[in-house]
């Protein structure tokens, strides 16, 4: 089992790392999308931090994939409580990853889209208009000398030019990136629906759990209720006692006296 563990806190710790990227790759997203003049920089950054959204994604499937062989093989423990926690965790984590991987997948689409629209705007103000369908037409081209020669015949500024030029380039690695991610996501996302049962019953277990943990603390501060007040009614009848004793004590000693 501590094996196991080992691997299992290596893929825990890649999905964090990718969730962190891809939070920090929406922000540079934002930035080349905000900025009037393609910045080269920025590109790097985003070109590292795909790099190493792919590399720990790949370190999160191979892993996820090595347990599921395993679990697999494991015939003559089908029943056993290790090898049901093993499976629990192993369904667990890939229903992660697959979670920050379409996170990631969204971010992608909508970058991609947002791109595409500032190509089809700069488009627009040169008095160049394209249907979605042309500009999809083009984009889907690959090639960047190809892509702009059928727009170096309109007035178009350098700038504006560029702007378009950079545009389609982070489109086609984007393109890139999700052709590489994408048999690798299917992959994952396949194990997650064939889990799907063992999925909701974790789940459900873990929401009875919280009921159950919700229940007793407010049974236990019911029971410190009570005994409070038991607590409150015992002093009041010890007083009444010993006031009852004192007047008690008082006839007693005015009859004999």
């Amino acid at each position: 089992m501590n094996d196991f563990f080992a691997q299992a806190e290596d893929i825990r710790t890649s999905i964090d790392k990718i969730d962190e990227s891809v939070t920090e790759i929406k922000k540079l997203y934002s930035s080349i999308l905000s900025a009037p003049t393609p910045d080269q920089k920025t590109q790097d950054d985003v070109e590292a931090l795909t790099n190493e959204i792919k590399k720990s994604a790949n370190n999160a499937r191979n892993k996820l994939k090595t347990i599921e062989r395993q679990l697999e093989s494991n015939t003559d423990e089908r029943a056993s409580a290790d090898l049901r926690i093993r499976k629990s965790q192993h369904a667990i984590l890939a229903k992660k990853f697959v979670e920050v991987m379409t996170k990631y997948n969204e971010a992608q689409v909508d970058f991609r889209d947002k791109s595409k629209g500032r190509i089809a705007r700069q488009l627009e103000i040169t008095g160049k208009t394209t249907t979605d369908e042309e500009l999809e037409e083009m984009l889907e081209g690959g090639n960047s000398a190809v892509f702009t020669a059928g727009i170096m015949e309109s007035k178009i500024s350098q700038q504006a030019l560029n702007e378009i030029e950079a545009r389609h380039k982070d489109i086609m690695r984007l393109e890139s990136s999700i052709k590489e991610l994408h048999d690798m996501f299917v992959d994952i996302a396949m194990l997650v629906e064939n889990q799907g049962g063992m999925i909701e019953r974790i789940e459900s277990n873990m929401d009875q759990s919280v009921g159950f943990v919700e229940r007793a603390v407010a049974d236990t501060k019911k029971a410190a209720k009570f005994q409070q007040e038991a607590r409150r009614k015992q002093m009041m009848i010890s007083c009444c006692c010993v006031i009852l004793a004192i007047i008690l004590g008082s006839f007693v000693y005015s009859f004999f006296k």
